[in-house]
């Protein structure tokens, strides 16, 4: 690439210069922020709670420990995290979407979680955190919004513990034809749909569902993870495949 020439990457099915994405993400997610929480429910039918549910299990957080909730936005892990590592523990919900931090903070202020838990607007690529500084580290449903997701997956493995676990948990490849089929027509015809009445936004809802097909599938991610220097990479497919939750760690 010749000096000047700018680096491209995906939005959605969109090619933009690679400086612009983060700002265009911003835009998606200032304008859903203050419905998130009810469109997750409605357009997974509520089954995005068993896949959180599911990786708080793998993650086995246990009281004193220092979890780090990435791209949090929400706080539906941070939540659950703040319970299993007590007043001992510290968890950091971080997000660079200061809309969606803004409504993760009331939301866990409400509900009277405030003793151990911190806020940070951070950029998953340059993770303003020590070296070796956490033991869990997960990201939901956010590393397909990353503009450089090798950054961001190396960023990661630098600020956890030798012996921590980062958690990836992604929408994904479904590994049956027929779910193919179902899940392309559902993201590509009803989704919008439900934005626009939801959020009055079906534009957004168009580049989450276009963002998923443009990430990368299980082994491709895996292979990521290993080559950001996690070791035991594994990952385990949930509804077909739709979502899968990767595994890694740092030894």
């Amino acid at each position: 690439m010749s000096e000047g020439e700018s680096k491209n990457t995906h939005f959605g099915y969109k090619t933009v210069e690679a400086e612009k994405k983060a700002d265009l993400v911003a835009d998606v997610f200032h304008s859903v922020a203050a419905k998130y929480d009810i469109m997750n429910d409605v357009m997974s039918f509520g089954v995005h709670r068993f896949w959180k549910r599911h990786t708080i299990e793998v993650a086995a957080a246990r009281p004193g420990m220092k979890v780090l909730d990435l791209a949090g936005g929400t706080g539906d892990l941070t939540a659950k995290f703040s319970h299993l590592v007590g007043d001992t523990g510290q968890v950091v919900l971080a997000d660079i979407n200061d809309s969606m931090l803004k409504v993760g903070r009331t939301k866990l202020r409400d509900k009277g979680i405030v003793s151990n838990v911190s806020y940070v607007q951070a950029n998953a690529e340059a993770l303003p955190f020590p070296d070796n500084h956490f033991d869990i580290i997960t990201i939901a449903f956010g590393l397909r919004n990353v503009t450089d997701k090798d950054a961001a997956l190396r960023s990661m493995q630098r600020v956890l513990k030798p012996g921590g676990k980062l958690l990836v948990l992604e929408f994904s490849k479904p590994q049956h034809e027929i779910m193919r089929k179902v899940y392309d027509l559902y993201s590509f015809k009803v989704l919008p749909k439900m934005g626009a009445l939801i959020t009055q936004d079906a534009d957004s809802y168009e580049y989450l569902a276009e963002s998923i097909r443009m990430h990368p599938d299980q082994e491709t991610l895996k292979q990521m993870m290993i080559d950001a220097g996690l070791e035991q990479v594994d990952y385990t497919n949930m509804t077909d495949g739709v979502v899968a939750l990767h595994r890694g760690y740092k030894f």
